[in-house]
């Protein structure tokens, strides 16, 4: 018992000595205009013959064939500073051998699920509602590297089918809020955009093809958080800067095993 309490002590310094902070409007407005860039990046790519960004990879599909989880920085080392935060862009494939486009796309629907297919990082989930192919999503995450982090997130999801092989969806947060104390008598949740800053903004744009026998699964994950603190590298650089690479493999690592079961 006395070990826990020092360890719930020592977390509670830490994440004191981190300090909260506040989504400034010219760091959400730098974030939008880096996604309108993207999607308008996106949606060329989606009607070009080169569909999947795996096809540009040197040996890329065959690297996917034999198991591998593939995950690159979109530009540079993943990380883009402005003006109070930082942007994360990391994109990431997975083959599914055996595997049909209406199945796979049949499986991610299903979010009253991902709490057990994508767990332990979803927490919990649940279908909010649903108007054809556009979805409202919750979802209760957890960040854990260094230090632990709960966050509540709301997602608006919209699927575009292109033919019978292709199919891309976007994702984008309408709400993240950090959580305190969660599970405790006084969980409670801090205003959105007022906290510690790990994470702000997750947009998700993914793209699914069937070909070779399975289908390819990839996803472009772009998310905002807080700069680093000075002289807290050590502390934020773990769940700021290399959490959204590890988060990105283990989503797709997890799609690719929950349509095994």
């Amino acid at each position: 018992m006395a070990w826990r309490i020092l360890g719930l002590l020592g977390f509670m310094f830490l994440m004191s000595d981190v300090g909260m902070v506040e989504l400034k409007p010219d760091t959400l407005q730098a974030f939008d205009t880096y996604v309108r860039n993207a999607e308008a990046r996106l949606d060329r790519q989606a009607g070009s013959p080169q569909f999947l960004w795996a096809d540009s990879i040197k040996d890329g599909k065959n690297k996917l064939q034999h198991g591998r989880v593939l995950a690159e920085p979109w530009v540079g080392e993943g990380d883009i500073g402005i003006s109070g935060g930082l942007i994360h862009d990391w994109v990431g494939a997975v083959y599914i051998p055996g595997a049909t486009l209406d199945a796979v796309i049949r499986m991610v629907q299903d979010y009253d699920r991902a709490k057990l297919s994508y767990k332990p990082e979803v927490m919990d989930s649940k279908l909010l509602s649903r108007s054809g192919d556009d979805f409202k999503v919750y979802m209760r995450l957890l960040k854990k590297k260094v230090l632990t982090v709960v966050l509540n997130s709301e997602h608006d999801v919209h699927y575009t089918r292109i033919d019978e092989a292709r199919c891309f969806s976007r994702s984008r947060t309408t709400r993240v809020a950090e959580v305190q104390n969660p599970g405790g008598r006084d969980e409670r949740e801090l205003p959105p955009g007022q906290d510690h800053g790990f994470l702000w903004r997750l947009n998700s744009y993914w793209r699914f093809e069937q070909r070779d026998g399975g289908v390819y699964v990839e996803c472009e994950a772009i998310s905002l958080s807080r700069s680093v603190p000075t002289g807290l590298g050590w502390m934020i650089n773990p769940i700021i800067r290399t959490l959204p690479r590890d988060s990105l493999s283990n989503t797709l690592r997890c799609t690719r095993e929950a349509f095994k079961k």
